[in-house]
């Protein structure tokens, strides 16, 4: 949870931009804007994928009051297109690529070259400065991907329906705070089928809901006057699913279609004491901003899941893989209980 509010949120003030250049960003509002929808993007999108996955490691629901707890990880795996993106001057009001390639490597790419140049119009003369965009983090990230740790627990409370509940606790950790809690229902559908009901087959529906919320403090980080200078990231995902398993005494194999949506925003709010330097005179003056930067993500779509379980009496050890737009590993451990 940590290293993945540092990813999403400590980039944006890397050292790989000072806090001067980063100032001079800010005040090309709109395009600033751009800039970072575009670099921020799959890791936004990774993380409303990797969210929406692990609610199931079968569709045999408990008995009553039977019930589970597992631990799990999620990893999201960014695809090779989604690693950069074309810089498009014609997007740019006040920006254009000083140097470098004209594609630029995203947060979950690489190492990056370029050199933007800001020149913004002010009466007879322009704000001006340059920056290089921070480098990726892809290098640091196994397989290149989104994580997310998970608890999650699950209780049959009747009618062949579970009930479950995914949960972190609140973080605390320097200038990062955050959480996240989810819920979901399934419901086991065999007991329509008649007879079929004795076979080792459950097929069920599932629906279920994510919340993430992160903040963090900007003003003990980014260099910049000002005052109730934060960064907050607000997360949704929804999934609605059918899911099927076959279910022995040693092994479990399960299989799943459904639907995902998720929305996020990430805005940097407070007010921003700007200082920048006229072109022509090499004056200094300084300019007030307030929430310079507000971005908004979205995904849906269809996606299939295949895994399976060993079972070793109440202790289970789980594995499967999600395919959709950015494809998604789930691995972990359950105790349950029937």
């Amino acid at each position: 949870m940590k290293k993945l509010s540092l990813l999403l949120f400590g980039v944006l003030f890397s050292t790989s931009v000072k806090s001067q250049e980063f100032e001079i960003l800010l005040l090309a509002n709109k395009d600033a804007t751009i800039l970072f929808q575009n670099y921020m993007a799959p890791a936004m999108n990774g993380m409303q994928y990797n969210l929406n996955n692990g609610w199931y490691q079968t569709a045999k629901t408990h008995k009553k009051l039977g019930f589970d707890i597992s631990i799990q990880a999620n990893a999201t795996i960014i695809p090779k297109n989604a690693q950069s993106f074309l810089f498009n001057e014609g997007d740019y009001k006040y920006l254009s690529l000083e140097s470098g390639s004209n594609t630029i490597n995203t947060v979950m790419g690489e190492k990056n070259t370029s050199v933007i140049a800001v020149r913004i119009p002010e009466a007879n003369d322009y704000k001006v400065a340059s920056f290089k965009i921070p480098n990726g983090v892809g290098d640091e990230s196994p397989m290149n991907s989104v994580p997310s740790p998970m608890i999650q627990a699950s209780l049959g409370i009747a009618l062949n329906t579970d009930v479950s509940v995914r949960y972190l606790p609140n973080i605390n950790s320097n200038d990062i705070s955050g959480n996240l809690v989810g819920f979901g229902i399934k419901h086991n559908l065999m007991k329509y089928f008649g007879p079929l009901d004795n076979l080792p087959l459950n097929v069920s529906i599932l629906g279920g809901y994510t919340k993430l919320n992160v903040l963090y403090d900007v003003q003990n980080s980014s260099g910049i006057q000002g005052s109730n200078q934060e960064a907050e990231f607000d997360l949704n995902t929804y999934t609605i699913q059918a899911i099927a398993s076959l279910d022995f005494p040693i092994i479990s194999v399960y299989g799943g279609i459904g639907y995902n949506k998720g929305t996020s925003t990430l805005k940097m709010k407070g007010i921003y004491e700007l200082e920048y330097t006229f072109e022509n005179s090499n004056e200094t003056i300084t300019e007030s901003i307030t929430d310079p930067i507000n971005m908004g993500f979205d995904t849906t779509g269809m996606n299939g899941t295949f895994g399976a379980k060993i079972n070793l009496g109440f202790f289970k050890i789980f594995g499967d893989f999600t395919i959709n737009e950015y494809n998604t590993l789930s691995a972990g451990i359950a105790f349950s209980f029937r």
